[in-house]
């Protein structure tokens, strides 16, 4: 089977800041209002792959550079890489001749294990009682027959995972302090601490939505899935969106706060975490991303490709962000045709109907999908990635766990921030020319996204990011005196409605008979130098195309 090449999409949810928004409707509407709520942009190019600062820094220049190509130095990645297998497309092959992709590995996770699954309890108890149910007192070991067998192989985990080395670099040889962590409150919304596998809060502030919840749920739903694994921790969660703590205000990186979050930019050194609508986002009628992934895959059978219309498609709220009103002017005007469609959400009114005009699989029906940033990264990113079709990824600063594994030309195609319609136009109508390597393309990122994404792999990055942090800590964490406990329970059993139902959607319900994937080394200074040099040649090569 061939492989294609195509850019990757970023986040930057923040049309859900505040209360939602009424926007005007812009170009003609489509028949079927095939934009999830979420589906407010599309993603940025990272670099392929960046180890340490000098990575970091030489992707934030790719990034602001505008435009990202396929086909050139993927000679040179795989010579730099082996183990993977890249598409060799150079200008001339990108604007008509036979692409010649080699078959890629299908990565698979150990999940398929043949040890016995174990369950895990699970009562509400007393459903009358107003008091939620009391957390287990003490945290129970995995059964002996659900552990691993220590031997048993287990597969190295995907590239992206070496980003944990980079995020976590400042405090390597130092480490952290109880005073450096308790320097990141004024950014985090809450303080979790584990000890002994249990789970202790201290909120500061609410987040918007369910994002602090929802991020909480997933730990807690890691600590189930492989109970007696996750070391005693202490770390400070910010749930905003772009990151905060600037590497330029500490010339001593080591005294620099640990804030976790969901993306950050070349210039701050906030740790990236998965974000919280992995395990659903019931406010936008968003289910788990494994339920999410299935109906997808759904939508993608019943509308094939070659059948989609031949337009790049964008659905989210503009205001307050410069790039995506750029965007907005790509509808067709003055008779131009840039080959967009491109529609505002109407918060109001998709709340008021239920979100049932807004459902993520039913903008598959587009050969291209955009991805744009809003306030940082968009939460819409690995969604617009599912759908078979190639994204169009506007180039962005800001880095999440998806963005950073995107390999530009193989995964998205990338857009230039500078001049997006006429980059949008380019893009369609050599996809359009060229309908096979263009849904090549659109298949390998949402590949990338179904395995390299999978909640198999987002538990493994939790608990080898959480894993290496704690060996930094040179404290030993105690339960803060305001902090409260939370466990499976203290957080399902009130919920209702549809946060009930993602919750017990997304539960754990059994302990993992297999070692979770190997964490590979950081990328050397020479590798990242060398991959960030080949994202700049592919970067340079599209814009020479588009003239």
């Amino acid at each position: 089977m061939k492989e294609a090449v195509f850019p990757a999409a970023s986040q930057g949810e923040q049309d859900e800041e505040g209360a939602p928004l009424v926007t005007r409707a812009t170009g003609q509407e489509i028949t079927e209002d095939s934009g999830a709520p979420c589906m407010d942009g599309a993603a940025a190019p990272p670099v392929a792959a960046r180890a340490g600062r000098t990575l970091s820094s030489l992707g934030a220049v790719l990034r602001a550079r505008g435009v990202g190509s396929v086909m050139l130095g993927l000679v040179l990645l795989a010579l730099l890489l082996g183990a993977r297998r890249w598409i060799d497309l150079d200008a001339s092959s990108l604007l008509g001749s036979t692409v010649n992709i080699g078959a890629g590995e299908r990565r698979r996770h150990h999940s398929n294990s043949t040890a016995p699954l174990v369950p895990i309890p699970f009562t509400c108890g007393n459903q009358t009682s107003p008091q939620p149910p009391k957390c287990p007192g003490t945290a129970a070991p995995p059964p002996s027959t659900a552990l691993p067998v220590p031997n048993s192989p287990a597969p190295s985990c995907p590239d992206y995972f070496r980003y944990i080395h980079d995020d976590l670099r400042p405090w390597r040889g130092a480490g952290i302090t109880r005073e450096v962590v308790e320097r990141a409150r004024p950014h985090a919304f809450f303080r979790l601490v584990v000890v002994n596998g249990r789970a202790f809060v201290e909120t500061y502030r609410r987040a918007y939505q369910i994002r602090d919840v929802f991020t909480q749920w997933g730990i807690l739903q890691l600590i189930r899935r492989y109970p007696g694994r996750l070391p005693d921790l202490d770390l400070m969660f910010a749930c905003d969106d772009p990151g905060q703590v600037r590497a330029a205000d500490f010339p001593k990186p080591s005294e620099a706060p640990p804030v976790f979050r969901y993306c950050k930019d070349g210039s701050t050194l906030d740790i990236v975490f998965p974000d919280w609508s992995f395990w659903g986002w019931p406010e936008v009628g968003i289910r788990p991303w494994t339920q999410m992934l299935e109906e997808v895959r759904q939508e993608n059978e019943r509308v094939r490709w070659p059948e989609r219309q031949p337009y790049a498609f964008w659905k989210g709220n503009p205001e307050g962000y410069r790039i995506r009103h750029k965007l907005l002017r790509c509808n067709v005007s003055n008779g131009k045709e840039w080959n967009a469609r491109v529609f505002t959400q109407n918060w109001h009114h998709a709340i008021r109907n239920g979100f049932k005009d807004s459902r993520i699989p039913k903008q598959c029906i587009y050969r291209y999908k955009v991805y744009v940033e809003g306030n940082a990264w968009s939460v819409s990113e690995k969604y617009i990635m599912a759908c078979d079709s190639p994204v169009l990824f506007i180039t962005t600063p800001f880095q999440d766990i998806l963005s950073r594994g995107l390999v530009a030309s193989k995964h998205y195609w990338p857009i230039n921030r500078k001049h997006v319609c006429k980059s949008i136009k380019f893009a369609v109508d050599w996809g359009n020319k060229h309908p096979e390597q263009a849904q090549l393309i659109g298949e390998q990122g949402s590949r990338f996204v179904r395995e390299e994404m999978s909640m198999d792999y987002i538990y493994d990055y939790m608990l080898h990011l959480l894993t290496e942090y704690a060996k930094l800590l040179r404290y030993k964490p105690t339960v803060p005196e305001k902090a409260v406990e939370i466990c499976t329970e203290s957080i399902a059993c009130p919920a209702q409605g549809l946060h009930r139902e993602c919750m017990m959607d997304s539960m754990e319900r059994h302990v993992v008979g297999f070692n979770p994937c190997t964490l590979p080394p950081p990328f050397t200074k020479e590798a990242a130098k060398q991959i960030a040099d080949r994202e700049a040649e592919v970067l340079r090569n599209i814009e020479k195309m588009e003239g």
